[in-house]
């Protein structure tokens, strides 16, 4: 069982333009929630600083990493691979803060799988619709459609994992989805009632996936 003093470890996942990333940089302003800074072997965006938004290497560090089994998980997104260093989260954790995770299903399924003996809750993020996430991702630093059409090919299959989240949030709002997630944060570590409509949920899966 995990104890009292020890943080929590909140994974929110989502399909590409969904809005994870905003959220979890929301989240990581409440007192005592801080971020799990990612590796990858991307290239930086624009608005992106080294070693804060993420730990940017070449593929021959991460191979090493991955050899000295120093990651929490990993996986291969976009051609590309991001991974998550064991020793930090864990040291954080130990130290009372709740760590936060910005990863994608296949690292959420490790980090379930590792059954680490710390509390984990589990958010999938979904866009209003369709339309709005296409319109989300042809707006952001997109060189072109092509790329925006990529990620909607992907989002197809992507949506599919959501039923192995704890809590899955429509972003139809910024504001109003990061207090739903707070909201659902604070009731489960408190053992307070949830509102959580999972009918809800299932009938918009639907009509994102028809």
């Amino acid at each position: 069982m995990p104890l009292e003093k020890h943080g929590v470890m909140i994974i929110l996942s989502s399909p590409s333009g969904a809005g994870k990333t905003t959220l979890v940089k929301m989240l990581s302003s409440l007192d005592n929630f801080e971020i799990s800074v990612s590796h990858t072997t991307r290239q930086p965006r624009p608005n992106e600083t080294s070693n804060k938004d993420y730990f940017f290497i070449d593929e021959n560090e991460f191979e090493r990493l991955i050899k000295n089994e120093e990651f929490l998980e990993y996986a291969k997104v976009f051609n590309n691979l991001y991974g998550t260093s064991r020793t930090p989260v864990i040291d954080k954790l130990d130290k009372g803060k709740n760590v936060l995770f910005d990863i994608d299903w296949q690292g959420a399924d490790q980090i379930k799988n590792k059954k680490l003996d710390y509390k984990l809750i589990t958010f999938f993020i979904l866009p209003p619709s369709k339309d709005e996430l296409f319109e989300r991702l042809s707006n952001r630093d997109m060189k072109d459609k092509l790329i925006a059409e990529e990620r909607m090919k992907q989002f197809e299959r992507d949506v599919l994992h959501w039923i192995n989240y704890d809590y899955v949030v429509v972003n139809d709002n910024l504001d109003t989805c990061f207090s739903k997630i707070k909201n659902l944060i604070d009731a489960e570590v408190s053992n307070g009632s949830k509102d959580y409509d999972l009918e809800f949920i299932r009938n918009h899966v639907n009509k994102l996936t028809s």
